[in-house]
């Protein structure tokens, strides 16, 4: 009979990176290209001295940050048997910040709950872009996460462009095509602010939360905010978009920069694996991100 500690347990990992120096978070099969998951799992994997395969809840692309990412992982019990852990997961978080680089952070390590699945349990996805319009760009201490917009825009403009967006639709006009997959999705919440200071002048930033977002899906909404807010698009610009059933070349992408994924939302413990079972069954045949 097997020994119990060599039976699988599921981490779920709470973290945060700059995107900056990053190819994004998915790994790149051979690849030398840089990535959050490769990095994450090679430190996991200097410590448990077992193979780790992360899962996460939103795969973010080249040069997008991340806050309040989450991801889980499968390992053998008996790996958490150290001195330096001693069975506890949350003793992960010292380890890891002494292997990981600055720019990546574990700030949290615990025993998943039953039916727990960082991609397939997740209700809904928080996103934050911050862009400025200054002629001047960016604080050079806000330039790695605050974009730049060289013309100046309307607020109420790209509210009511955003405001548009809302509910559930079909977004194909906004998000990279890929066979095989959806782009319905329900965006819940999309806000624009104006967080202007005396230091950051011109200053704005946009709540996005959804269900789920396809490939480009948030720059795509902020950049057609942008332009609507410029000035360049009509009125009815995002209802025309909403009726499109392919990517649309009047919008642009904004850039990676400004975007943050800034938290992920789960049902009590009691429905997460029905939550799974249940987006698994919408979304066998896609891939959800990178945004």
């Amino acid at each position: 009979m097997s020994d119990a500690r060599d039976a699988l347990v599921r981490l779920r990992l709470d973290l945060a990176y700059d995107g900056s120096g990053f190819h994004g978070w998915a790994k790149q099969g051979q690849s030398q290209l840089r990535t959050v998951q490769a990095e994450v799992e090679r430190a996991l994997e200097l410590i448990l001295r077992v193979p780790v395969e992360l899962t996460v809840a939103g795969r973010t692309d080249a040069g997008v940050h991340a806050a309040g990412q989450v991801a889980h992982c499968d390992i053998p019990a008996s790996s958490l048997d150290t001195r330096s852990i001693d069975g506890d997961p949350t003793r992960l978080v010292r380890r890891l910040a002494r292997l990981l680089p600055e720019d990546v952070r574990v700030h949290a390590c615990t025993f998943a709950p039953a039916g727990f699945d960082a991609r397939f349990s997740a209700l809904r996805r928080h996103y934050r872009y911050r862009i400025t319009t200054h002629p001047r760009g960016a604080l050079p201490t806000r330039v790695t996460d605050t974009a730049t917009w060289i013309h100046q825009v309307d607020l109420d403009v790209m509210q009511a462009t955003a405001d548009a967006f809302l509910g559930l639709h079909d977004f194909a006009a906004l998000c990279k095509h890929r066979d095989g997959a959806t782009t319905i999705r329900d965006l819940e919440v999309f806000e624009w602010a104006d967080v202007s200071t005396t230091a950051e002048p011109l200053t704005f930033e946009a709540t996005v939360v959804a269900d789920a977002f396809c490939w480009s899906m948030v720059r795509s909404l902020v950049g057609a905010c942008l332009v609507a807010g410029q000035g360049r698009r009509p009125a009815d610009f995002a209802t025309r978009l909403l009726g499109e059933t392919a990517r649309s070349s009047l919008v642009p992408l904004a850039p990676a920069r400004g975007l943050s994924l800034v938290g992920v939302d789960y049902p009590d413990d009691d429905q997460l694996a029905a939550r799974a079972a249940s987006t698994r069954a919408m979304r066998t045949r896609e891939e959800i991100e990178p945004i």
